[in-house]
C-alpha cells in the first residue's frame, strides 16, 4: 500500500494557506499547519485527511526545528513544504525603522531559507521532495512604498533558484509561485486603510480582477504533484493574471476591454 503523502504549510489559518490546505487535502495528502493562531477554518474543510498543527513564529529557528521533529514523528516524512507565511508592509524607504526592515525580511525570507534548510535535509536524505514557495509579482517588479517587501520576495525568489540549483540532482525541486494581489484579509487590511483600491488593481491587471486563494492554490498543487510538473525546478510561475508581462499605460490597456 502506498503510503499517504505529506504537505507542510505555513500560513494555514486563512487566505492562500487554507485554500491551499484544503485542495491539497482533496488531492490525499496528510497536511502539517503551521500559523501563529489555531487554524480553525482550515480544520474544518480538510475532510478525512490528517492534520497536525504546530503554532509558533517560523522566524525562530528553534520553532522550525520542532515542526520538522513533530513532523517525522506523526507522519514519519515530509513530501512537500509550501512556505506561504509571509506580511504586508507599505511605507516609503526614507521613513522604514531598521526594526520594521528586519521584522519583513525575518518572516518573508529568512522563515523560508530556515524551513528549507530543515526540512530539504529530511527530503533530500529520502532522495525526493518538492518545495514551493509563495513569492510575489513584487519578486518580480518594482512596487513603490514597498522595499521591505519587495526586498524579501526579490531574495525568496533568489533563494527558489539557488536551492534548485544545488538540490535537484539530489530529487528535492525547488520553485516559486508569484500571484499578483490576492483578494484575502491581508490585502483588505491593506486597502481599508487606503493605501490603494481596488479599482487600482483591477485596472492594472490585464484580466481585470484580482486574483482569488483557488489560482494561487491550485498553481501549489500542481508544482507539488511530481507526476504533472516533475521537470519543473528552479521556475516561478506567475499567477498574476498577466500583470508582469503587460507594460501598457493604463489608458491603453482599459481601451482594450
Amino acid at each position: 500500500m502506498t503510503e499517504t503523502r505529506v504537505a507542510v504549510i505555513t500560513g494555514a489559518a486563512q487566505g492562500i494557506g487554507k485554500r491551499t490546505a484544503e485542495v491539497l487535502a482533496a488531492k490525499g495528502f496528510n497536511l502539517v499547519l503551521n500559523d501563529l493562531r489555531e487554524p480553525s477554518a482550515t480544520l474544518e474543510n480538510l475532510g478525512a485527511a490528517e492534520s497536525l498543527v504546530v503554532l509558533g513564529d517560523i522566524s525562530s529557528e528553534a520553532v522550525v526545528q520542532t515542526m520538522l521533529q513533530q513532523t517525522l514523528a506523526r507522519f514519519g516524512r515530509a513530501d512537500v513544504l509550501v512556505n506561504n507565511a509571509g506580511i504586508s508592509f507599505i511605507k516609503p524607504a526614507e521613513d522604514i525603522t531598521l526594526q520594521e526592515w528586519q521584522q519583513v525580511i525575518n518572516v518573508n525570507l529568512t522563515a523560508p531559507f530556515l524551513l528549507c534548510r530543515e526540512f530539504g535535509r529530511h527530503m533530500l536524505a529520502r532522495g525526493w521532495g518538492s518545495i514551493v514557495n509563495i513569492a510575489s509579482v513584487a519578486g518580480l517588479l518594482a512596487v513603490s512604498d514597498r522595499s521591505a517587501y519587495n526586498a524579501s520576495k526579490h531574495g525568496l525568489i533568489g533563494l527558489t533558484k539557488t536551492l534548485a540549483a544545488e538540490w535537484g540532482g539530489r530529487g528535492v525541486r525547488v520553485n516559486a509561485v508569484c500571484p499578483g494581489w490576492v483578494l484575502t484579509e491581508m490585502d483588505h487590511k491593506d486597502t481599508g486603510v487606503g493605501t490603494y483600491s481596488h479599482a487600482d488593481i483591477e485596472g492594472r491587471v490585464p484580466m481585470g480582477r484580482y486574483a482569488s486563494p483557488e489560482d494561487i492554490a491550485q498553481a501549489v498543487a500542481f508544482l507539488a504533484d511530481s507526476t504533472q510538473s516533475g521537470f519543473i525546478n528552479g521556475h516561478n510561475l506567475s499567477v498574476d493574471g498577466g500583470w508582469a508581462s503587460d507594460g501598457s499605460w493604463e489608458s491603453l490597456r482599459l481601451k482594450k476591454r
